[in-house]
């Protein structure tokens, strides 16, 4: 890694209108590197470069394709330890933790370099004779991507993968919080056999260069990950030009907890699923709906739990928990401590900043009880590791509980009965509901996303990925005609 990095736009590495530090939330002294940002010129560029290449791209044929994918995967696989060191480093998730979201985007290239070769059209009989009809999907062209920091790698592979397999081109414009990442994973990309231009890095503010981007008459469709705000503002940016989108925001994910669960492994489930990754996941559980018969036993045991969670520098043997990303986070985090209590929420525990060895943004697991679907604790999202319980007296109204969200991405239930499992899976107004299971955690060949404030568009990952990504093309044919 260089000291100054660059944006690539062309084929090139080039540099920017200004540079950003980069530092390191568990250690704020240790700087990882400057990066460049890009100017609106050089996102014209960009978009210009892809809409060259895309067309080259297409013509290049599936093998070649698959081919390009297959060694991007294989390398992420190989180097998941070394790349995944920097995103710890930079991002502030553990050092397993960030191991595994490299190797998980490895598994994204690989899975898509297979779709690459199954784009499979359809034949249809048509209502008039001697006429002919095939159906076929082809790319949506230059695919503008847009991707957060709280999965750097993994969250833009699985956006990646898919434009490239299905012959489009790409500009991604990658958080301002992880631009080493965003780096590494374009170092990769651009090494392989593609034509200039058809992938470029442009780093920068959403304010200057995402605006500019998601404005862009070149560009035919944008995904997004972010927060709900930032998604209306590019949606209403993107409908000047009736630009094809796919968003995926905010979340309040509920956890049921019923009177028949294993309550010690839905204390374990529930305490990974609202502090792993500390708690700056869109699957993050920040909502325990706990029935009243065991209310205070699971309280007091997760309680415990929280407390027994080693938070420390991302890198160290044996952290648990690693830092909040910066220092905007764990202001806004604290602030929301501060509000909980306001609102009559009784914090049991956590909630404050950690002093450690180095001077890094450490903040303890937080629980609330007393908390009700009213207050804004469950209300808004807070991308933190900040959970809260509120008591059902019901699975009924354990249910409504959880379905009272403008959000629905992730929802679970612990429980014992095959009864209320089928009736919540059917009944729960989320995309990706899990039983006995975690609310975060998801497979990278099935379709993810959410229903409400969680999502727009076509969903992500999958064979469903190719909604979103290929076009729909019918082709009637006179019997006859040349082909």
């Amino acid at each position: 890694m260089t000291a100054e990095t660059r944006n690539h736009i062309a084929g090139q590495w080039q540099d920017g209108v200004g540079m950003l530090a980069n530092l390191n939330p568990s250690d704020t002294t240790d700087v990882i590197g400057h990066y460049a940002q890009a100017s609106a010129a050089q996102v014209d560029e960009a978009v210009h470069a892809a809409r060259h290449a895309q067309p080259l791209w297409w013509a290049a044929g599936i093998q070649k394709r698959h081919d390009v994918l297959m060694a991007i995967g294989t390398e992420l696989l190989a180097r998941a330890a070394e790349i995944g060191t920097l995103l710890a480093r930079e991002e502030g998730k553990t050092l397993a933790e960030g191991k595994g979201e490299v190797y998980r985007a490895g598994q994204f290239f690989t899975y898509f370099a297979a779709e690459a070769l199954r784009l499979i059209g359809d034949h249809a009989q048509s209502v008039r004779p001697g006429v002919e009809i095939d159906v076929r999907r082809e790319p949506t062209g230059v695919v503008a991507i847009i991707s957060p920091w709280n999965f750097p790698v993994a969250t833009p592979a699985w956006k990646i993968a898919p434009a490239l397999a299905f012959g489009n081109a790409v500009v991604w414009k990658p958080a301002t919080l992880t631009p080493a990442s965003a780096v590494a994973l374009t170092d990769i990309i651009t090494r392989q056999d593609i034509p200039p231009g058809l992938f470029n890095l442009v780093a920068g503010p959403g304010r200057e260069v995402g605006q500019k981007l998601v404005e862009h008459p070149g560009i035919d469709a944008i995904s997004f990950t972010g927060s709900v705000p930032i998604g209306r503002g590019i949606a209403a940016a993107a409908v000047a030009n009736m630009t094809k989108l796919q968003m995926e925001m905010g979340s309040k994910n509920p956890m049921l907890i019923m009177d028949d669960a294993d309550v010690d492994l839905a204390v374990t489930h529930a305490a990974n699923a609202a502090f792993g990754g500390t708690g700056q996941k869109c699957t993050a559980a920040s909502r325990l709906i706990v029935h009243s018969a065991v209310y205070d036993e699971f309280t007091d045991k997760l309680v415990k739990a929280a407390q027994a969670f080693k938070v420390g520098h991302a890198l160290a043997e044996g952290t648990q928990i690693g830092p909040v990303v910066s220092a905007d986070q764990l202001a806004q985090n604290l602030n929301y401590v501060a509000l909980g209590r306001a609102e009559g929420a009784t914090l049991l525990t956590g909630g404050t900043r950690l002093d450690r060895d180095t001077d890094g943004y450490f903040m303890s697991p937080a629980v609330f009880a007393g908390t009700t679907n009213t207050m804004r604790l469950n209300r808004e999202e807070m991308f933190a590791p900040i959970t809260c319980i509120l008591r059902a007296d019901s699975y009924a109204e354990a249910l409504a509980l959880a379905n009272d969200s403008p959000f629905g991405l992730t929802a679970g239930i612990m429980t014992r009965s095959l009864a209320r499992a089928s009736h919540f899976r059917a009944n729960m107004r989320a995309g990706c509901v899990m039983v006995n299971l975690p609310t975060a955690g998801t497979d990278y060949h099935v379709p993810f996303g959410g229903r409400g404030a969680s999502s727009s568009g076509p969903r992500e990952q999958g064979q469903y990925a190719a909604e979103f990504y290929t076009t729909v093309k019918t082709a009637y044919v006179a019997a006859g005609s040349p082909t």
